[in-house]
């Protein structure tokens, strides 16, 4: 398999081409993230939970940090999701503190992030333990055809947009995906690494499952032997003829259909759905035989999003400002790759 057919391309786009031009992260301010924890924390427990604000730091930095602060060891630390560095993000970290003196949290503050809230909780906080992430987002010097712009957040905002993964998944060049083939040929690498590239990879085969549905026009419409994801939960069910009720659900955005986050097990579509995604897995299948391999489990993702609350303003500057909300596990970059170009 040639390292040249790794390297993620540009996906295709779901309302065509996007409208406009503009630089995003030109502050830290112009990407604002806070998170929403899928539970409320009891008040109570051996976990201290701890509500930070960062700004120009990457998570397992503060995490390091708290582990010091507190005389814990790393794998104490818990959080549940991995926030950009160049953004101001407000994200939640768990320490484990079951007896002793708790240390003085306020004494726990550096340039670039503070302490906002803390409480207890009977459980360490795990990945993935999110509802959603709020995002703000500023895009300076843009340019574009504002009248489509507005069209095309229009139809975000109505029909949702393509659940892709963000190109950060993949690394520089799509570099990830390519050290998990030269693992899966036998290069030795860390556990971290390790799990890293099976992401990406996995990753890497979704979104080509994706971009053919796209190519197709059946992303956000049911094939028959699809299985679909409800909105607001990973509940999944497979169908294997489409009704006029399951038409019915993705046209009022209740349902999803879903793609294959491949490894080993059933793949739970059949008849057309099943032959689209053997289509794509059969051109990476040194990939797939590798994340079989590796023993991870077939799972399923939405292949479409609705950002909640989708607002935007041009402002009189250039700019243009966008306020959303996605589940956790989606790329606030699947919103603005819509509408601004690389």
């Amino acid at each position: 398999m040639s390292s040249e057919n790794l390297i993620p391309p540009v996906w295709v786009h779901t309302y065509g081409t996007p409208s406009g031009q503009g630089v995003i992260r030109t502050l830290p301010e112009d990407f604002i993230v806070e998170e929403t924890l899928a539970f409320e924390p009891s008040g109570s427990g051996e976990h201290i939970f701890l509500q930070i604000q960062k700004t120009g730091e990457n998570t397992e930095y503060v995490a390091r940090q708290l582990a010091r602060f507190a005389g814990v060891r790393q794998r104490d630390i818990g959080f549940a999701g991995m926030k950009d560095r160049h953004a101001i993000t407000t994200q939640w970290f768990s320490v484990w503190l079951p007896k002793g003196d708790e240390p003085q949290w306020q004494d726990f503050a550096a340039e670039g992030f503070k302490i906002l809230s803390v409480t207890r909780h009977a459980r360490k906080l795990k990945r993935g333990a999110l509802a959603s992430n709020r995002f703000e987002l500023t895009v300076r010097q843009w340019r574009g055809d504002k009248a489509k712009t507005i069209e095309q957040l229009t139809q975000i905002k109505n029909g949702g947009v393509a659940n892709y993964y963000g190109t950060q998944r993949f690394g520089h060049g799509g570099q990830n995906v390519q050290k998990a083939l030269a693992m899966f040929q036998g290069a030795k690498v860390g556990r971290e690494q390790r799990s890293l590239y099976l992401s990406a990879t996995r990753s890497f085969l979704f979104n080509h499952i994706l971009a053919t549905r796209i190519e197709q026009n059946c992303w956000h419409q049911g094939l028959a032997g699809d299985v679909f994801m409800i909105d607001g939960s990973h509940s999944c069910f497979s169908c294997e003829a489409i009704d006029d009720d399951i038409c019915n659900r993705l046209t009022q955005n209740a349902l999803h259909p879903t793609g294959a986050l491949y490894g080993k097990g059933e793949p739970r579509v059949k008849a057309e759905a099943l032959a689209l995604e053997q289509n794509v897995i059969e051109k990476y299948a040194e990939l797939a035989s590798g994340l079989i391999a590796f023993g991870l489990e077939i799972d399923r993702r939405a292949l479409r999003v609705m950002p909640a609350d989708l607002t935007w303003e041009f402002g009189a500057d250039d700019t243009l400002r966008l306020q959303f909300s996605l589940p956790a596990g989606s790329y606030a970059t699947a919103v603005l790759r819509e509408i601004i170009s690389d």
